[in-house]
Parts: structure tokens; C-alpha cells; sequence
């Protein structure tokens, strides 16, 4: 199975939240899937990983999903990592600054388990 082999990386403070991502993708098929609390952890694991794909709450203290964003679009290293921002504000100028940033794809929260699963499923193929 592909998605075995694909390493996931969750970006959440929330933790109930990053554990129904997670159970999602291991229905899915993932089994390599890496929890974050804020951008800063992040990209520690990004470091240290081989992430194919990023989901990645908005608000979050610390560093927030967008100056996440901002930060793997400017490099080198992690600028094509589909990313995917979960987000319960969707404003214009919010949908428009990560659209800037080629984001990959936007879930507004509440989401369904389907719309998460099709989101995924629409980046990595």
C-alpha cells in the first residue's frame, strides 16, 4: 500500500483534534503519522523526518499554521511539501494569504471525516 510508506505530519494544539486526524489516516492506510502543537514543533520534525504532507491547523500559539506555511514555502528544502490548513476563519483576506502561499488545500472547520479524507486523498495523488 502506498500510504504506508508516506510520513504525515499532524499540527494541532488541540489534541483531541490531531487524534481524530491521526485515527483518520490510519483507516486511511497510514502508519507513519507525527503529532505537532504548534509551527515551531514542526519544523523540528521536519527536520528530522522525510514528511510527505502537512496538515496543519491556522491559530496555534507559538508559531501558527500560516507562519508555517510562510516558512516551508521559503525553503528550499520543504517548499514542495503539499500542505493542507484546517481553519474554522475562512475570510477572504485569510483564504487570499494562503492562497499566496500555495497552500494545497483548505478545510474549514467543522469538517467531516469524508471531506478530510478527500482533501488528503486530492493531495497526495
Amino acid at each position: 500500500m502506498i500510504q504506508a510508506n508516506r510520513e504525515i505530519l499532524i499540527v494541532d494544539d488541540t489534541a483531541v483534534l490531531r487524534n481524530i486526524m491521526k485515527v483518520q489516516l490510519q483507516r486511511m492506510g497510514f502508519s507513519r503519522i507525527y503529532e505537532a502543537s504548534d509551527g515551531s514543533e514542526a519544523m523540528k520534525i521536519l527536520h528530522a523526518r522525510r514528511i510527505d504532507l502537512v496538515i496543519s491547523d491556522w491559530n496555534m500559539p507559538v508559531m501558527s499554521g500560516f507562519e508555517l506555511l510562510r516558512e516551508i514555502r521559503a525553503s528550499e528544502i520543504f517548499k514542495d511539501i503539499p500542505f493542507i490548513m484546517v481553519t474554522a476563519e475562512a475570510t477572504e483576506s485569510r483564504i487570499s494569504m494562503a492562497l499566496q502561499l500555495k497552500v494545497d488545500e483548505l478545510i474549514l472547520k467543522p469538517f467531516t471525516l469524508e471531506i478530510l479524507e478527500r482533501k488528503i486523498l486530492r493531495v497526495i495523488q
